[in-house]
């Protein structure tokens, strides 16, 4: 499975290139990569788009959605979206790769499917066939282990509705996201899993979680770790190892599924950027549980 491609680079259509990334250049990009997101992830349905068991959809189709045919992407600039997404958002694939090396030469859309690697709140997408499955052993066949870590980051403001409310929820998405580390992390190959402005970092269990509790853990090919929960749909509190404060001075807030201490009083407290206006919509405003996760 090809995650991303270089190939049919410099074919297929104009390059905004020339010139070479100024603020014009940058706004397209980053408003082609949101586009793309918010069809992939979510609104492939009602754009009358169908994805596959693995999240993909036919690019041609894809180019034709109002936002994204508004920008007028060329076939570079999608491969471009992809290779060089800062979070290895989307995934690439020809519909025959045994032609490959043919379909790169002609650049045709009708010839790709492309994917988001993860986020979706689509329920279409099978877990299974989009994602890497997690085991204790890592030894069944297409598994991968337990992490070493598994961290998810949220906020103080969604904090103590968390709490309330029992643990981590997917929030109108299909799974809970966790990164394998902190954004700054760059030897543990950190690329996506939590924005960089998270306030509380959650560290939780997943092997005990899996033993004791009898959930099922992904990896996305972007290394993203996901779960749908238990059956109540919950990372139960109890699997949380460790939960401290990022900012502010607050320190340990959690140990070994216990509480250990409330946010601070004089903290403060308000829904980061591009996540207050969508709370009332995922789950309770301020304390919509199990958001901060990364685009």
């Amino acid at each position: 499975m090809e995650s991303s491609s270089s190939r049919g680079g410099g074919r297929g259509g104009r390059s905004r290139g020339a010139r070479g990334g100024s603020r014009g250049e940058q706004g397209h990009e980053v408003e082609l990569s949101k586009a793309l997101s918010k069809l992939l992830r979510h609104q492939a349905s009602n754009a009358g788009i169908q994805l596959d068991g693995e999240g993909y959809a036919p690019l041609d189709k894809v180019l034709l959605w109002g936002p994204i045919r508004t920008l007028s992407p060329s076939f570079e600039e999608i491969v471009s979206a992809v290779r060089d997404s800062d979070k290895q958002r989307f995934g690439l694939k020809p519909k025959n790769p045994s032609s490959l090396d043919e379909i790169s030469s002609r650049a045709d859309p009708s010839d790709w499917l492309i994917r988001a690697n993860q986020g979706h709140s689509i329920k279409t997408v099978d877990s299974e066939s989009l994602l890497k499955p997690i085991s204790l052993s890592g030894e069944e066949e297409g598994s991968v282990p337990v992490p070493p870590t598994v961290v998810h980051g949220t906020y103080f403001a969604f904090w103590p509705l968390i709490v309330a409310s029992g643990g981590l929820k997917p929030m109108g998405r299909n799974h809970v996201h966790c990164s394998v580390g902190l954004p700054e992390d760059a030897e543990a190959g950190v690329v996506s899993g939590m924005r960089n402005d998270a306030e509380v970092l959650v560290y939780v269990d997943v092997a005990v979680s899996i033993r004791e509790g009898g959930m099922r853990w992904w990896m996305s090919e972007n290394g993203v770790v996901l779960t749908e929960g238990d059956e109540n749909g919950v990372v139960p509190t109890r699997f949380f190892k460790e939960v401290v404060g990022r900012k502010q001075g607050v320190g340990l807030l959690w140990k070994d599924g216990e509480r250990v201490a409330d946010l601070p009083k004089g903290i403060r407290v308000r829904p980061p950027v591009g996540k207050g206006g969508r709370g009332g919509g995922r789950g309770g405003g301020r304390g919509g549980g199990g958001r901060g996760r990364g685009r």
